[in-house]
């Protein structure tokens, strides 16, 4: 009789280097330690993040402040469960860093739902990020669901679990996080 052996085995922790080495380019966040790949986005959720984009940067050149981001740009953050965020668009306060990532949550971050962010797990994986983003140190964080329901949600780290929800005919802002900034749901669908 042989005496089984147990066998430890570890795992490397996913490192910001990782980021840049993700196969083809790709998107990918680090979350609990692991590199998430996402995969690309369809017709409407990627032209409604572009729209998004679009109304970012001419605030950002308005106020001579800040700059807009579109989606695959990497954000470095030091939580405890998270080491970046990929945002579909975002707006930044902070220093440029030449060709590496931003360091630093965006103020103002959107994700886009895409035909797999819907059910009791993606609502779940949602929130947890939100609350990542305000841990962060992001002020708002829009949930637009161009597929479904056809609204943004609006949350903001003063009140993260109460949402101002914005519909189609209406004119959606960011709150304190991009004063002065709004822009027509209705553009998401253009």
């Amino acid at each position: 009789m042989t005496q089984a052996q147990d066998t430890v085995t570890t795992r490397r922790e996913a490192t910001i280097d990782d980021l840049y080495h993700v196969p083809e380019n790709g998107k990918a966040e680090i979350v609990n330690g692991k590199l998430v790949l996402m995969s690309p986005t369809g017709d409407l959720p990627g032209s409604a993040a572009l729209e998004i984009v679009v109304s970012l940067r001419s605030y950002a050149r308005k106020k001579k402040k800040g700059r807009a981001y579109g989606d695959n740009v990497g954000f470095v953050v030091s939580l405890p469960n998270r080491k970046s965020f990929s945002p579909d668009a975002a707006f930044y306060v902070g220093a440029r860093t030449g060709g590496k990532f931003l360091q630093g949550a965006p103020v103002f971050a959107v994700e886009v739902r895409s035909e797999g962010d819907y059910g009791p797990r993606a609502e779940r994986k949602m929130a947890e990020k939100r609350a990542d983003y305000f841990a962060a140190g992001t002020l708002a964080v829009w949930d637009a669901d161009v597929l479904i329901e056809e609204v943004v949600r609006c949350y903001t780290a003063d009140d993260p679990e109460t949402p101002k929800v914005f519909h189609r005919g209406e004119i959606a802002d960011a709150g304190a996080a991009l004063p002065g900034w709004s822009m027509p749901v209705d553009d998401l669908f253009a």
